[in-house]
């Protein structure tokens, strides 16, 4: 089950609102959603949390690059929503590269590679087939200026959308929405 909620800082504090990423496809869009959430040029955070799996911090000042943090790279690229924050930027790669198509075989599979692949392997390709490191992966001072430090995103798990919100002194506003 996955939760996504738009928070927007405000001169009256924290404005939540709960948000429908199906017809989002990329990055752009999501942040485009998110400015249209801001009153002004103000800071908007995107939260969205896959339960028990990851969760992902997207945070949009004005017009700047947004700034991401993924708690689990590997298990947000099995997720539509994951994949839209694992841009080939935050994985390090060209935007130009993509996967080796003449390398596939008819069933999709590599040359001389088995259809029945190991779940373990599995768990580290996203939908697009390449391999995602586990673990965190983006920007994990997205939130220091706000009051949650590096180690303390770090270290969120379970119901770390509600812990952010507490830390932020969103909670609240996040509960009316979620």
């Amino acid at each position: 089950m996955y939760f996504a909620a738009l928070l927007a800082r405000t001169e009256d504090g924290w404005e939540a609102s709960d948000t429908e990423l199906d017809d989002v496809e990329t990055l752009s869009d999501l942040a485009d959603l998110a400015r249209e959430a801001a009153p002004e040029d103000d800071t908007v955070l995107v939260l969205i949390e896959q339960e028990d799996a990851w969760f992902g911090v997207v945070r949009i000042d004005g017009e700047e690059d947004p700034r991401i943090y993924v708690s689990d790279a590997a298990a947000a690229a099995r997720s539509s929503y994951g994949e839209i924050l694992l841009t080939d930027e935050l994985l390090g790669r060209e935007p130009d590269d993509d996967p080796d198509l003449d390398a596939l075989d008819l069933d999709g599979t590599e040359d001389g590679e088995d259809e029945d692949e190991d779940d373990d392997t599995a768990a580290e390709a996203g939908a697009s087939g390449e391999i995602v490191p586990h673990g965190p992966l983006g920007d994990a001072q997205v939130l220091d200026d706000l009051g949650v430090s590096e180690k303390q995103l770090r270290s969120l798990s379970e119901d770390a959308v509600t812990e952010i919100a507490e830390s932020l002194g969103a909670s609240e506003v996040l509960e009316t929405v979620r």
